[in-house]
């Protein structure tokens, strides 16, 4: 590896460290204490053989006075730059900050790191808590209990000559809310402290337990139907078979090896692929994205707009339920039937990332001509290669409002709470 330009400030560092002065550990090295001034400011560059009589005065290996800090941790604060562009940190003097005080350079990595873990969080406990249907169940089964058992109590005690038979019957729908009260109340409880593990226990939407079922197998669906029977509830292991079923039309239509050697000739591209077998295109997409070790995201959804398959990539938050974006090319392929949607995205936040997203919509016609038009829509989510930015353009999306941060989207239709 070269000698950077601020090798010298490495140095100086190194030495300060070491409690020398700049006349010793010019004496050390064999050249004028003047000399290893001009060095040390970065206005002399240093020859091999120099640097390597510094670095053994200093007891360190030539690299470290080379290299300085590391890739990552430059990264790192580059990162947390991005994240607060008002606070106008000087980016072009990073690695000099990095080098000289790397103490701090990673103190501060490490609290950008603590603030986008509390971020996804919060994104998550907020997503739970909006759009888990069983969890507003439980909720909902409790306030409803709880408006029943006031109700009763209060015709009780405002109605001093209430008859005999009415008090029984009101006595009586006491004691059946109380239950009803105690039984939801404990089930909210049980599904809160189930926390990560309500899979487990059956408290999951079937959707959720086979897509739980499917990564936990690489999202590798080349099995029998005999292991969806592992799955807790019966719906669940009905959407389980279909989607191996599914899997295993997808692999006839689109074989191995030739479809691997097809992906690696054409790229990406479900159209061509499907072309190339004269298969349909959402089997391309599928077969793309639950190939062993693909690295491609794929969501799909019926003409309501609800996400009926999420196989999530890091870096494009899915919601757990409905009320994604709106701004998905997956919803304007839904608009579009039979179009292929191309688009360049970026998310949000500090850690914002661009991915290649293309979308299409297969109608189908199961009744006839007089039956009803069944749509769904497919996305294909494709991390972007790392490199310099492109010219094309890029259409910022989120995961759902409730959680995006982008306080001037034209498609926002409630506020976020991380904006508030």
């Amino acid at each position: 590896m070269g000698i950077s330009a601020l090798t010298g400030s490495r140095l100086r560092e190194r030495r300060l460290a070491a409690g020398l002065r700049q006349a010793d550990l010019a004496a050390l090295a064999g050249i004028s204490g003047s000399y290893l001034n001009l060095i040390e400011h970065n206005r002399r560059r240093i020859a091999p053989d120099l640097l390597d009589r510094l670095a053994a005065a200093l007891g360190v290996e030539p690299r470290a006075l080379q290299e300085g800090a590391g890739g990552a941790l430059v990264d790192d604060l580059r990162a947390a730059a991005a994240g607060i562009p008002q606070a106008g940190a000087e980016l072009d003097r990073i690695e000099d900050f990095a080098g000289r005080f790397p103490g701090w350079a990673a103190l501060v990595a490490a609290q950008n790191a603590r603030i986008l873990s509390l971020v996804r969080a919060v994104e998550a406990l907020n997503d739970r808590m909006s759009h888990d249907p069983h969890l507003s169940a439980a909720l909902h089964e409790v306030l409803s209990a709880v408006s029943s058992v006031r109700s009763a109590a209060a015709i009780l005690v405002d109605t001093e000559d209430i008859e005999p038979e009415w008090r029984e019957r009101f006595h009586r729908n006491l004691h059946q809310d109380s239950e009803r009260l105690a039984a939801g109340a404990e089930a909210l409880v049980a599904y809160l402290d189930a926390g990560g593990q309500a899979e487990e226990q059956g408290l999951a939407s079937p959707q959720e337990e086979v897509e739980a079922w499917a990564a936990a197998r690489g999202w590798d669906l080349a099995v029998g139907d005999e292991a969806a029977l592992t799955l807790a509830s019966g719906a669940a292991r009905e959407l389980a078979r279909g989607l191996v079923a599914q899997a295993a039309r997808d692999r006839a239509a689109l074989p191995d090896p030739d479809f691997t050697a097809a992906l690696a000739r054409l790229g990406p591209d479900p159209a061509a692929l499907a072309a190339r077998f004269g298969a349909a295109v959402p089997a391309a997409f599928r077969r793309i994205a639950l190939a062993p070790g693909a690295e491609a995201g794929l969501v799909t959804c019926d003409a309501s707009g609800t996400l009926t398959l999420r196989k999530p990539v890091e870096g494009f938050a899915l919601p757990r339920f409905g009320a994604a974006c709106p701004l998905w090319p997956l919803f304007a392929a839904l608009s579009r039937p039979m179009t292929p949607i191309e688009a360049l995205v970026a998310t949000p936040g500090p850690q914002g990332r661009r991915f290649r997203t293309r979308a299409f919509c297969m109608p189908r016609h199961p009744g006839g001509f007089r039956g009803p038009e069944l749509r769904e829509a497919a996305m294909l989510i494709l991390p972007e290669p790392p490199g310099p930015p492109t010219a094309e353009p890029v259409l910022p999306v989120g995961s759902t409002c409730r959680i995006c941060p982008r306080g001037d989207c034209a498609a926002r239709r409630e506020p976020s709470i991380l904006t508030a």
